[in-house]
């Protein structure tokens, strides 16, 4: 079994990690693990506790000054609302401040990177370009903001392709990270606190170009204006550029129509693979995001039967359009994973007759995105914080019913879904953030699957008594 990577640049010199969830414990380890002095800091003496198992020590403000270099996790602001108080003094000694991807790209050596952002479908496009790879036989790893960190992944031979998700918050303090294949899915305005507004957000996912290089490629999704305004100054500035389409084939680029993938890369159109039917893969959005991870791997020099061969078998990840179960004609899907309406609007655009719950904490706004797709809402069951405010937003649109919790919303949701004698699906595609109720969406997606595995459970019971 191989061994987690090693960070020796820093042997023997002072490093300081600013934050220690999963990324900065991680990097913590490989620093320790190369030979540097590490200090750490966190709000939370429990993280701050694993630090010091690892070998670290807690950070003073007298120690910032001598630090090589301060690593920052991506949950910790450098620059809006306003600077961490450690980053602020790092700056004021002119310490480097980087993160753990960029730390990461350094050892990466010439493997392959396909480094994918977007405001929605980052998670499941780097599963499926991962997934993609294997059933092609390449080796591949996958990892960064999709729940494993970098500093975690055993790294194999130099023809291993790591397949990295990348978010704005990691990607605003990278600077040489130099993915051969640079994935842009979309753009919606989203964390606009923590970039100082629509403009600090573009310009921290754009970084993701900013030392590709004269063999590196571009594939940018082109159905919003921001993407497509991102598409066409790299063309200017004559980077290597496949765009990619569910409105269109674009040219030389991928398109997804009609349930068809179509591939026009070389010129002229050529349908590669149906998407249409797979279950990993339901909605326009996830068809995007197979159009994309399809010309990552083009980009890599896959042949198209290669690039396709996995479509079938690839499952999905969870809380993104999961199917948790089904009672009759009534699905139940969880799709936790929509914390905005644009990405709620996506899953409401995927089914005919929706129950739907929805709510949680709202970002800024609105709701408006979620109007057209109200004809397709039998009744909407709203929780959390944000339930008076939808409900006042869509009101005379479609019918709601405030819940308050989760639980209870199943329950209402499930209860007139099975009345109503129709095929149809609960679908829980919230719109929202989850802070008021759960700790992250994946929480309240574990929750859901495990509500509704107990009405399962409890309805095999008493059709067994």
């Amino acid at each position: 079994m191989g061994m987690r990577t090693a960070l020796h640049r820093f042997r023997d010199r002072r490093v300081g990690v600013l934050g220690l969830a999963r990324s900065g414990l991680a990097v913590a380890r490989a620093l320790r693990a190369g030979g540097a002095d590490v200090v750490a800091w966190d709000d939370d003496p429990a993280a701050l506790q694993r630090a010091m198992e690892l070998g670290a020590w807690p950070g003073e403000p007298e120690d910032i000054g001598e630090l090589a270099a301060l690593v920052v996790s991506p949950g910790v602001p450098v620059l809006h609302p306003a600077p961490h108080p450690v980053v602020a003094r790092a700056r004021a000694f002119a310490v480097p401040i980087t993160n753990d991807v960029e730390l990461f790209a350094e050892i990466a050596g010439e493997r392959p990177i396909v480094g994918i952002t977007g405001t929605n479908g980052k998670s499941t496009t780097t599963a499926l370009v991962h997934h993609l790879l294997l059933a092609a036989g390449r080796p591949a790893q996958f990892g960064g903001n999709i729940g494993r960190p970098v500093f975690d992944l055993v790294l194999g031979g130099s023809d291993e392709t790591l397949v990295l998700e990348l978010s704005s918050f990691q990607l605003e303090l990278v600077e040489r990270l130099a993915p051969r294949v640079a994935v842009w899915l979309n753009l919606t305005p989203d964390h606009l606190d923590r970039h100082g507004g629509l403009e600090g957000y573009i310009a921290a996912k754009k970084r993701i170009f900013r030392a590709q290089g004269a063999g590196d490629v571009a594939v940018v999704g082109i159905d919003d204006p921001y993407s497509r305004e991102v598409a066409s100054e790299l063309a200017r500035a004559g980077r290597s550029l496949v765009p990619v389409s569910v409105e269109r084939v674009p040219e030389h680029g991928v398109g997804a129509i009609d349930g068809a993938l179509v591939d026009a890369i070389e010129g002229a159109p050529r349908p590669v693979a149906r998407l249409e039917g797979l279950p990993g893969l339901r909605g326009r959005h996830n068809h995007q995001n197979a159009a994309a991870a399809y010309a990552a791997l083009r980009a890599l020099g896959l042949a198209p039967e290669a690039a396709v061969a996995g479509l079938p078998s690839f499952t999905g990840l969870p809380h993104r359009m999961e199917q948790v179960g089904r009672i009759g004609e009534v699905i139940l899907v969880n799709d936790s994973k929509a914390t905005n309406p644009d990405a709620a609007a996506k899953s409401l655009a995927c089914f005919e007759r929706i129950w739907w719950i929805a709510g949680g904490r709202a970002g800024p706004g609105g709701f408006a995105a979620l109007a057209p797709y109200m004809d397709r809402v039998r009744r909407a069951f709203l929780i959390g914080e944000a339930a008076p405010a939808i409900a006042a937003e869509l009101s005379g649109l479609v019918a709601t019913e405030l819940c308050g919790t989760l639980d209870a919303a199943l329950d209402a949701a499930l209860g007139a879904a099975l009345a109503s004698g129709e095929e149809g699906v609960v679908l829980l595609a919230p719109a929202c953030k989850s802070f008021d109720q759960f700790r992250n969406f994946e929480e309240r997606g574990d929750v859901f699957r495990s509500l509704v595995q107990a009405r399962l459970s409890a309805l095999a019971g008493a059709r067994a008594a």
